[in-house]
């Protein structure tokens, strides 16, 4: 943006040698569109050149955010890796659950929902609430559509989002949850704005991620995040953070609050 904020300043050096009180006038509008020029973006705001190319590494995309290159997406095909019976022990999804603080009637959102492992357990829990199963692959949501018409989880809603939009309805969510699935996001500065704002004025979003500061995780290293990292790329957005859990096995649970 610098040149061009240089090349403004030219132009306005320029009418004030040849200016006339009509010209004074003009003058003052330009003034006011330099000022705009120059104010920075709202928070959360983010330009697309800030994601950068490079050689991908075996496991990524060679496209970088925040420094962070972003991981391949785990296809339709591992959907039975999600639903394996060691989950329970390895990550313990029922002390993040207990994590989550859910309150009666809340409409909470499952970004990258997957073949609907959490929602099988949310459901039972907010009889009265909504929980909206999100992903981008259409095998994945098929999933999801039989499981919403099961008697335990019809209050499950089956969403198809885009690569740059969860396509949810504005100030609609209590919670939104993103387990394993941020460090894929192709991109996470879209989705963190669609996110934005589809939760209501103090909803939380909370990211579920590996901890990349365990070598002892034995998950690829791009398929990690560390705290720092995701504080880093939330930094820019109208969110305060909250507080970071480490009671689960092998994962964070990091949390922020919308303003």
């Amino acid at each position: 943006m610098r040149p061009r904020f240089e090349s403004t300043s030219g132009l306005l050096a320029a009418a004030l040698l040849r200016a006339t009180r009509l010209g004074a006038t003009l003058l003052g509008a330009t003034l006011l569109g330099a000022t705009l020029l120059a104010t920075p973006y709202p928070a959360g705001a983010r330009a697309a050149a800030e994601y950068t190319q490079a050689a991908a590494s075996p496991d990524g995309t060679g496209k970088f955010y925040e420094g962070r290159e972003i991981a391949r997406v785990m296809g339709f095909d591992g959907a039975p890796w999600l639903d394996r019976p060691s989950r329970e022990s390895e990550e313990r999804p029922d002390l993040l659950i207990e994590e989550l603080r859910l309150e009666p009637g809340m409409t909470i959102a499952d970004i990258g929902a997957g073949s609907g492992y959490f929602e099988r357990r949310l459901a039972p829990l907010l009889p009265q609430g909504k929980i909206y199963a999100v992903d981008v692959q259409p095998e994945m949501v098929d999933l999801l559509g039989v499981l919403a018409r099961e008697p335990a989880t019809r209050n499950v809603v089956p969403i198809l989002g885009a690569e740059d939009d969860v396509k949810l309805p504005a100030n609609s969510l209590d919670l939104a949850l993103l387990v394993d699935v941020y460090h894929e996001l192709a991109f996470p500065a879209e989705i963190t704005r669609s996110l934005l704002k589809a939760l209501k004025t103090g909803g939380r979003l909370v990211f579920v991620e590996y901890r990349l500061e365990d070598p002892a995780v034995a998950i690829k290293p791009l398929h990690k995040m560390s705290v720092v990292q995701l504080r880093r790329e939330m930094r820019s957005f109208p969110l305060t953070w909250e507080r970071t859990s480490e009671r689960l096995p092998v994962q964070h649970i990091v949390i922020f609050r919308k303003n």
